[in-house]
């Protein structure tokens, strides 16, 4: 039998593994002793802040009319619009697969084009959902950060009008990037202004804004909306979520249908209090921004100390949470069995460490004084 002792939680590792919280009692399996280390591997990974733990309990008393006609959502909704200076719609939805192939499916017709980085998400990480969803083809550009301008996407702009051909129709951006790099608010404006100047929309990915946002010094409209992006994926779920989105749309041309969108791609929710009431903690007092803060300010921490490391070589800059780099193949492995990461590119070594909103000081001690021994 082992015994980790974690905060308040005591966890037993048996054969059939059992977990005691609090005198509950929760027997089930698992295959490794992964699950109680302390995560580097994404944001994905972190806990619920307690402040939306508490909003969900509050939305949790009584009934409430199902699909968003509730009080929970118009006020989560009034907090949403409030973040951006253009007229937008906010939709809650479920996750950043359902909003991204909604917001893509919302401006396409399955003849048209979307192009993105060939890092980007939707292309690599979401199992094909936006192609199956919107019946467009996928246009991936090689970039050396993940980030799309006007000069990578100007020689792809051609055939239009040519009925062989599928036509250019969108653009996907990341916000940050899946690099970690962060895109400017000029070069988001840059970008639309030439997607807009070719008939393109441009829908942003921004399952981590709140992370470019606070590196940037500026709010979430500045980095988004105020530049001309069509759509949003206003992303809650890696900064302190349970687990919730919202699409926020700009492009008065797509608002009036933006509902049947959501619905047709499956990220209607029936008891939406459930999602909108994160964002109401989300939003309040700039708890985005709280979260986002602290994550960005130990993934500068972390990286200021790896930098002293002279057999390490980052090969991205670090701009938000993400730091991506490479090391000797047997220090990599000794810290794989202490902390839990992901390998980007294995073919090279290079590894992808994150820090969240709930990383703590001592996290990032622990991991760089074990490093420090190798």
């Amino acid at each position: 039998m082992c015994k980790v002792q974690c905060a308040k939680v005591s966890v037993f590792y048996e054969e059939w593994n059992v977990y005691a919280v609090n005198n509950l009692t929760l027997p089930f399996q698992t295959s490794s002793f992964i699950d109680f280390m302390r995560s580097f591997a994404s944001d994905n990974n972190s806990s619920v802040h307690p402040k939306v733990m508490e909003m969900l309990m509050k939305a949790n008393e009584g009934h409430a009319v199902g699909y968003g006609d509730d009080p929970w959502t118009e006020e989560a909704t009034r907090l949403v619009k409030q973040q951006f200076s253009r007229p937008c719609e906010a939709l809650f939805v479920f996750n950043g697969t359902g909003s991204n192939t909604m917001a893509l499916q919302l401006m396409t017709r399955p003849y048209h084009i979307i192009f993105c980085a060939d890092t980007g998400h939707i292309a690599v990480d979401e199992c094909g959902a936006p192609s199956k969803g919107t019946g467009c083809f996928m246009r991936t550009i090689p970039t050396k950060d993940g980030k799309l301008t006007p000069e990578l996407l100007a020689p792809y702009m051609i055939n239009f009008g040519v009925e062989h051909h599928s036509q250019p129709g969108a653009v996907y951006i990341s916000q940050c990037t899946e690099l970690g790099t962060v895109y400017t608010p000029d070069e988001v404006k840059a970008l639309c202004e030439f997607a807009h100047s070719h008939g393109l929309k441009v829908h942003m990915d921004g399952a981590r804004i709140s992370n470019a946002a606070a590196a940037l010094g500026v709010s979430l409209d500045e980095v988004s909306g105020a530049c001309g992006v069509d759509t949003l994926t206003l992303g809650g779920t890696k900064n302190g979520l349970m687990g919730a989105e919202c699409v926020v749309v700009f492009n008065p041309e797509l608002m009036d249908e933006a509902r049947y969108a959501r619905k047709q791609t499956c990220q209607l929710a029936s008891k939406m209090r459930y999602l909108s009431a994160q964002f109401i903690a989300f939003l309040t007092d700039e708890l985005w921004l709280e979260c986002a803060q602290k994550a960005n300010a130990l993934a500068v921490k972390l990286r200021d100390a790896l930098l002293e490391m002279p057999d390490v070589t980052f090969t991205q800059p670090m701009e938000s949470n993400q730091l991506f780099f490479i090391m000797p193949k047997e220090k990599e492995e000794k810290l794989h069995e202490k902390f839990y990461f992901y390998y980007w590119n294995e073919a090279v070594g290079e590894m992808r460490l994150v820090t969240s909103w709930d990383t703590t000081e001592e996290d990032v001690d622990s991991l760089i004084a074990y490093l420090q021994t190798l």
